[in-house]
This record gives C-alpha cells, sequence and structure tokens, in this order.
C-alpha cells in the first residue's frame, strides 16, 4: 500500500481523516504538529527554538522537521504505510522528503481536503481538548459537552494572528504543491466543509477509484 500525504489548511479535519483511514487500512500516522510541539514542550535550546517559532505561526526549518521524518521512518518496518499529515509544507520539504522516498523505495498518494480560510478561521478560534475524557470538539464555552468538565485545553497558537499567518503560510508555500503532484496525476480532493462522515464518505470513494 502506497504512503499517503495528506493536504489541508489547519482546522480542515486531517487528523480526524488520518485516525479513520489508520483504523481501517492499518496506516501509521506522523502528524508534524504533534512531533513539534512534544519537542517543544522540552526545556531544551532545540525545544524553546520550535516553541517560539510555532507560536508565531511561522515555518519550522525543514532540516528540523526532516530528521525527525528520518527518525520516524527508520523506526517503523519497511513495508509499513504511512500517513504523512502537515508535511510537506513547502517546495523544499516536497523535494527533499521525494528524495527520502526514492531513497527507501516508498511511493505515495495524495489527498487534500479543501476547506477556505472563513472557515479555517472559525474552526480553529472554537478549537478546544477536554483534558479528563480526551474530547476534541469546538465550541467558545469552557465546559465539556461530554462529560461537564471545566479543565479545558486550548492550543496557545490558536488566536486570529497566529492563526492568520498560518493561513498566509499554507496559500503561499504548500498549495502550490498541488499543482505539481496533479500533474503527476497523484492528488485526490474532497470537500472539507461537509460533516465529518460525509467527508470520510467521499474519501473512501475518491481513493478506491484511484487504486
Amino acid at each position: 500500500m502506497k504512503d499517503l500525504i495528506l493536504v489541508g489548511k489547519q482546522g480542515s479535519g486531517k487528523g480526524t481523516q488520518a485516525k479513520i483511514l489508520a483504523k481501517r487500512f492499518g496506516y501509521h500516522i506522523f502528524e508534524t504538529g504533534a512531533a513539534l510541539r512534544a519537542i517543544a514542550q522540552k526545556p531544551s535550546p532545540l525545544g524553546q527554538k520550535v516553541k517560539a517559532i510555532t507560536t508565531r505561526g511561522d515555518l519550522v526549518p525543514n532540516e528540523i522537521v526532516m530528521e525527525i521524518v528520518h527518525d520516524f521512518l527508520q523506526e517503523i518496518p519497511g513495508d509499513t504505510p504511512v500517513i504523512f499529515d502537515g508535511i510537506p509544507r513547502s517546495e523544499e520539504q516536497r523535494q527533499t522528503l521525494e528524495n527520502l522516498f526514492s531513497v527507501l523505495g516508498r511511493d505515495f498518494r495524495v489527498l487534500e481536503i479543501r476547506l477556505s480560510n472563513e472557515e479555517a478561521m472559525e474552526r480553529l478560534m472554537m478549537r478546544a481538548r477536554c483534558n479528563d475524557c480526551g474530547l476534541d470538539f469546538g465550541s467558545v464555552e469552557d465546559e465539556c459537552p461530554r462529560c461537564g468538565s471545566f479543565d479545558i485545553f486550548r492550543r496557545e497558537d490558536d488566536n486570529p494572528e497566529s492563526i492568520a499567518k498560518r493561513l498566509e503560510n499554507f496559500d503561499r508555500y504548500t498549495a502550490p504543491l498541488l499543482s505539481v503532484w496533479e500533474k503527476e496525476g497523484k492528488v485526490v480532493s474532497v470537500n472539507g466543509e461537509q460533516e465529518i462522515g460525509k467527508v470520510t464518505e467521499e474519501m473512501f470513494e475518491k481513493l478506491k477509484a484511484k487504486e
């Protein structure tokens, strides 16, 4: 099975759909944001540098990201398919990642989840997680709709300035990559503004047709 690169603005539901795909087809997930946030929590110079970069909404240098990706791929069996969520985000990363795929004998497809900037901003401003029951939800309220807990986590970089910068970076650096992959016939696009189940249904249908 080929690897799958997920492309979409923050808030498009890539993480949710990646989990659905992993459960159904046995993919491992490499979630760039989670990997970088884990490093940012460490009191090391690298951790503090990554934290400052991500809080501003800027792109983390390619060499740092690719070092993490390389280590991840070295730790899993070579025939295990991987979903890459959040990478590549620039032309430099695309070339570096595809070179790594070539060296390791891996092939890939691209799944684009389309979302407008307006919808992305609205979703990200409402994004929250309950620290008690683990529910991810969207609400301006600080009460978990599942368990009623008030122990709610909201990401430090989910503020209007940082979100706007991330969306600008996506349009400037990541969106152009789709043109390269479309010429190679690698891209499957779905409408991310539907409810989750509808996105999943369209995704399965189009990926199957691409086999």
